[in-house]
């Protein structure tokens, strides 16, 4: 029996990182695979059957489960971010959340013959998103900036909303006696209980952090620990407070001045990628086919009010007295695929329900389940033509992501700022980060190919990668990731075959494809070459060249010590790298590195910058 336990426990390590692959691969949500999955090895083949596996402890994994991805997700809510997109955010989460939940829970009650309080309940559990669903979708359609912001700010805020509500709902069910009684009493004592001892640990915790009261080596596995305790003694105060108190603890952090969580998130980031995968795969082996094939042709109908009725009426009317056009508000209407957080609330509170013996209880999961495999398919499917076809896109995307936020980086991400270029600024260096935000320049702490980034930067406008951080071991990795995702022709690296590099033994060498990549600004140009010359005092300068002043005036004044770097025509940002050559024309905005000591040339070549 152990030995089965341990094979099986291995087996679903392997689905999940296989499942993970696939959806990467497919440019899909990874909800995809998972579910089918699931669905495959669970209720179609009988293979895995996690109440066997798990037995009492399934309720804990899946609970402490929820806790940590909530409290993931809390720890990426920075108010400052938030207030950037207007009023738009805040009416959904609190106006667009009570239609949502009022049009769904009158739906189920009349279709699938649900009473009110198990109605209201389902209702409570579908009105969250979720950004593990919604930036993935969002990275394919590419829709507006503003949009996506929306989209991928209601997707993070909701869910604690949502959750909140499933418990209050379920409080009321759970009680025979006077339950509007009870559920003020415990809406009070949960309120207090998760506002006050979240705070309170998010506070002490964040002084801990703070003043570095703990080695590096311990401060993930201390936070993690820390959440879990407070998650469980909120619970033993007042039931199911705890997704409260780890939500507000997760928000106090994000928000905390002087308190650096990014090594947080990057760990959470790995531990939230496993257990969503192992969770969902889970949750859907456990589903019953009998029940989802009785839901019959009411699911379909319900899907259809949660897709076509609830969530438009919600948009419109949040959407009053806002700048969003008619079109926009089309796009947010059909854009809203349900995630991890309610499969595993619903299953959550199904077994508790199920045990308790309330009628209809054994229904919560598969319909659930069929909101969330409906939305996240046909979602999936057709949001990139309904952005088109409303016109709503992003169009070319002229923006530059630039990793390495070094003193060149800024300069130029400056200058292509000042030109109406969009640029995010990318680095594992904090002090980099820290001077970038100085300068008011979007910035990314981190490393741009990890999952957290896939979540949470901000890639709207953007088309085209520069790589020019001097992280040698960690440059290719960035370059071949974004080749994935723009193209081989949109990934640019300075020329890293740099004889000046302390090592040149074969182990320390970058792989040939690397090196093949198109090498900006020109073959002789390194990082140690741009950090010497900004060193010595070069300067970043833009330039428009015309009929007056074309670029062999602009060499003649210069010399040729000048470099080229980018150039903008026609609306168009074009990077100078060592495989083209370019005729500069009039009506052409140079942004070049001028040396300190540059000096007029005595030759031009006005065919090659």
């Amino acid at each position: 029996m152990l030995e089965h336990i341990t094979a099986m426990l291995a087996l679903l390590g392997v689905l999940s990182l296989f499942c993970q692959w696939l959806g990467w691969r497919l440019r899909l949500p990874a909800i995809l695979p998972l579910l089918l999955c699931g669905l495959l090895l669970g209720p179609m083949l009988g293979f895995l059957k996690p109440d066997a596996i798990f037995g009492d402890l399934l309720f804990p994994i899946i609970s402490l489960g929820v806790a940590i991805i909530l409290f993931e997700g809390a720890l990426t809510l920075n108010f400052k971010e938030i207030k950037e997109h207007g009023g738009m955010v805040t009416r959904l989460v609190t106006l667009g959340t009570a239609i949502t939940w009022v049009c769904i829970s009158v739906a189920t009650h009349y279709l699938i013959g649900f009473d009110w309080p198990m109605a209201t309940l389902f209702g409570a559990l579908v009105v969250v998103t979720g950004p593990t669903v919604i930036v993935p979708l969002l990275r394919s359609v590419r829709p507006k900036t503003e949009l996506s912001s929306i989209l991928r700010w209601e997707g993070i805020v909701i869910d604690p909303i949502g959750a909140i509500l499933a418990v209050l709902v379920f409080e009321y069910i759970g009680v025979a006696a006077d339950p509007t009684t009870h559920v003020l009493h415990a809406l009070t004592s949960m309120l207090l209980v998760g506002f006050g001892l979240g705070t309170l640990c998010g506070y002490l915790v964040g002084l801990i952090l703070r003043n570095n009261l703990l080695p590096h080596y311990l401060r993930n596995t201390a936070v993690l620990t820390l959440m879990l305790a407070v998650f469980v003694a909120s619970n033993l105060l007042q039931e199911e407070a705890g997704l409260l108190s780890v939500t507000v603890m997760g928000i106090w952090l994000a928000n905390m001045k002087g308190v650096e969580i990014d090594d947080i998130l990057e760990f959470k980031e790995t531990l939230t990628v496993l257990l969503i995968s192992a969770l969902f795969i889970l949750l859907a082996a456990r589903l019953n086919a009998d029940a989802l094939i009785r839901l019959g042709w009411q699911g379909l109908v319900l899907l259809a009010v949660v897709m076509l009725i609830a969530r438009p009426l919600s948009i419109w009317c949040c959407g009053v007295g806002t700048s969003l056009s008619s079109a926009d508000k089309w796009f947010l209407s059909w854009v809203a695929p349900r995630g991890i957080v309610a499969a595993a609330i619903s299953s959550l509170f199904a077994i508790k329900l199920e045990k308790a013996g309330v009628a209809g209880a054994e229904l919560i999961v598969p319909l659930v389940f069929l909101i969330i495999i409906g939305t996240v398919v046909i979602q999936s499917l057709t949001a990139g033509r309904w952005a088109k076809i409303l016109g709503v896109t992003a169009g070319s995307s002229q923006g530059l992501l630039i990793f390495g936020a070094s003193q060149f980086s800024r300069a130029l991400a400056k200058t292509l700022k000042a030109n109406g270029v969009t640029v995010l600024l990318a680095d594992n260096n904090w002090d980099n980060i820290r001077l970038a935000r100085m300068e008011n320049l979007a910035v990314y702490f981190g490393n741009p190919a990890s999952e957290h980034a896939e979540n949470h930067m901000n890639m709207s406008g953007i088309g085209r990668v520069l790589v020019l951080s001097p992280y040698r071991q960690l440059n290719p990795l960035v370059s071949f990731y974004f080749q994935d995702v723009f193209g081989r022709e949109k990934v640019y690296g300075l020329n890293n075959n740099d004889s000046t590099s302390s090592s040149n033994s074969a182990r320390h060498q970058l792989s040939e494809s690397y090196l093949r990549q198109l090498c900006l600004f020109g073959d002789a140009v390194s990082y140690s070459k741009l950090a010497s010359l900004m060193a010595k005092g070069a300067s970043i300068k833009s330039t428009s060249l015309t009929a007056n002043f074309d670029y062999s005036m602009f060499m003649a004044q210069y010399g040729q010590s000048a470099i080229p770097l980018v150039y903008l025509q026609g609306g168009k940002v074009k990077v100078i790298s060592a495989a083209d050559r370019v005729a500069l024309t009039s009506g052409v905005e140079l942004i070049s590195l001028i040396p300190r000591d540059a000096k007029p040339a005595a030759i031009v070549n006005i065919t090659q910058p």
